[in-house]
């Protein structure tokens, strides 16, 4: 991809537009005025209005990012939302594009994509979301049946591997073990905590996830949002229709996408009524009875992301 070294000029606000990112905007679109918008741990964010070559107007919401895993992160999410926006149309702002250029000081990569003016304060319809989700897991096939991404994906600042496995529990195992090592890096070896990690590794996830493709048993891998807590979700003002944002994806077992929600953090998600309405239209997968104790296993994937990307944070003695 080449890089492009020069800024637009001429276009109002606070917040700088480099060449690069008018490129994947529709031919001879012109930029008006950009803006900081919304607040990022890992990011800067604006707001772009633009007239297009038919002479509307339109807003698009930029993110900007430099440093380890930038590409995986703006890569991955415009894969992710192409994938969810290709079988769930809606669900997600629509990608325009990603790409890098260099700033004078480092390279930085970025990703634009459709802007709604939104409500993150209110809790989603329980029922409209769930008809969503579930049409997201049903529709959104793996294209070669197996688990995996075409690309690496980011999650705060953990990219997530790409391996394709026919095995869920070796796919989900790859995944604990990427984090495991991450949260390492970031807080230091502590020998009970490696001792039961090893545990959970070779044992646990071997016998809880093996089950699911036991005994004649199957499960298709499901396109997931792979970030669905609810600081990533928001209504739409105009529509009033809940959007879901920053996506991570993976083609996964389906139950994953809810293991954050059974974590210290969740404030909405953490009501029965959701994931009651959701196994409506999608029944657990056998053995039922085990359900409870994957989400369990399923929430320890994003207790230690948060413990990684947090130092110091609780949520690693949980």
């Amino acid at each position: 991809m080449a890089e492009i070294t020069e800024w637009e000029t001429g276009i109002e606000g606070n917040f700088a537009v480099h060449k690069a990112v008018s490129e994947v905007l529709p031919k001879e679109t012109k930029v008006v005025s950009a803006e900081s918008c919304g607040t990022s741990s890992w990011t800067k964010t604006a707001k772009l209005s633009v007239i297009l070559p038919s002479g509307s107007s339109k807003r698009y919401f930029l993110k900007c990012i430099s440093g380890p895993g930038a590409r995986a992160l703006v890569e991955g999410e415009h894969h992710s939302a192409s994938a969810i926006e290709a079988v769930v149309p809606g669900l997600v702002p629509k990608p325009a594009g990603w790409g890098q250029y260099n700033d004078g000081k480092s390279k930085v990569h970025f990703y634009l994509g459709d802007f709604h003016d939104m409500d993150l304060a209110v809790a989603p319809e329980p029922e409209y979301l769930m008809s969503r989700i579930a049409e997201l897991h049903q529709k959104g096939t793996s294209p070669n049946g197996m688990f995996g991404f075409p690309v690496p994906t980011v999650l705060g600042k953990f990219e997530r591997t790409v391996t394709w496995e026919k095995s869920w529990a070796k796919a989900f195992a790859r995944q604990l073990e990427d984090v495991i090592r991450y949260d390492n890096e970031t807080n230091g070896p502590w020998p009970e905590y490696d001792a039961a990690c090893r545990q959970l590794i070779e044992v646990v996830v071997p016998k809880l996830l093996g089950a699911l493709q036991a005994e004649g048993r199957e499960i298709q891998p499901a396109l997931i949002h792979g970030d669905l807590w609810e600081n990533n979700v928001g209504i739409d003002m105009d529509t009033c229709k809940t959007i879901v944002f920053d996506p991570g994806s993976t083609y996964a077992h389906n139950e994953m996408e809810f293991g954050t929600w059974r974590c210290s953090w969740a404030f909405y998600f953490n009501s029965p009524i959701y994931m009651r309405l959701y196994q409506r239209l999608i029944e657990p997968s056998e053995p039922v009875e085990e359900w409870d104790d994957r989400n369990r296993l399923y929430s320890i994937h994003p207790y230690l992301n948060d413990s990684a990307g947090h130092p110091g944070s609780v949520s690693r003695q949980l």
